[in-house]
Parts: structure tokens; sequence; C-alpha cells
């Protein structure tokens, strides 16, 4: 069985969008509001890791059904430090994916780069759910 740091190591995005339950809240680190629902964050990890350069996991904590990936990343040429954090239900589908990225002029350029994409993860995730 792939790990969820395997799979997004590799790339391999249909091993990840396996691992989300259905109703996986995602809690993004530049947008307000949480995103409810599989599709959208299907969609919202597809193009995170289109986005982020040479990503890779860097400390791995896992206590139960919470795990915590801490990574590094690149966005527009800056450096960005952030954390996974997953909580995973009974059935080990995740059910809350939070991300935290540090420093500040690194949050923003990936804003703004996940803001210009944000009309194609929205139907990307609308054609998903269709196709369900």
């Amino acid at each position: 069985m792939t790990t969820f740091r395997e799979a997004v190591e590799s790339k391999d995005l249909d091993a990840v969008e396996a691992m989300l339950a259905d109703d996986v809240v995602f809690r993004s680190p530049v947008a307000f509001s949480p995103y409810p629902g599989k599709a959208i964050t299907n969609a919202i990890l597809r193009t995170v890791v289109e986005v982020f350069e040479d990503l890779h996991y860097v400390r791995e904590l896992r206590d139960g059904d919470n795990h915590a990936l801490m990574f590094e990343a690149g966005v527009d040429g800056l450096a960005i430090t952030g954390c996974d954090f997953l909580v995973y239900d009974e059935d080990g589908r995740i059910v809350d994916f939070m991300v935290m990225v540090r420093p500040l002029k690194a949050a923003q350029a990936l804003a703004v780069r996940m803001a210009e994409r944000y009309p194609d993860i929205q139907a990307a995730a609308a054609a998903w759910a269709a196709a369900q």
C-alpha cells in the first residue's frame, strides 16, 4: 500500500485521490474558508503539485489517526516551508487536510499562483463530480 507521502513525492495523484474521504475538508493556508468535499480537494491538490517547485517532505510525525508531514518546496523561486496536517477516519481515508506555510512572502506567492488557477480548479472539480 502506498503512503500519502510516497504518493505525493512520486506525483501519483490517483493514489492521493483514493486516500481522500468523500467528505474530506481541505483547509488552505491562503484561503479563509475551508473547502468541503473530495472533488474540490482533489482538484486543489493536483494543482498544488504543479505550482510547487521541487516539493519534498523532510519530517513526518504520526499519532494514531493524526499525521503531520513537514515539506519544503519553491514558489516563483522563493523557498517555502510547510506542514500538511492529516486526520484519517476509521477506514484510513483522509477526512481533514490542513496546510500551513511560511514565510509570508512565499505564502503570498502561493496565493497568487493558486488564485490564477482557481477557475481551472473549479472546472476540474465540477467535471470530477459529474463523472462520479
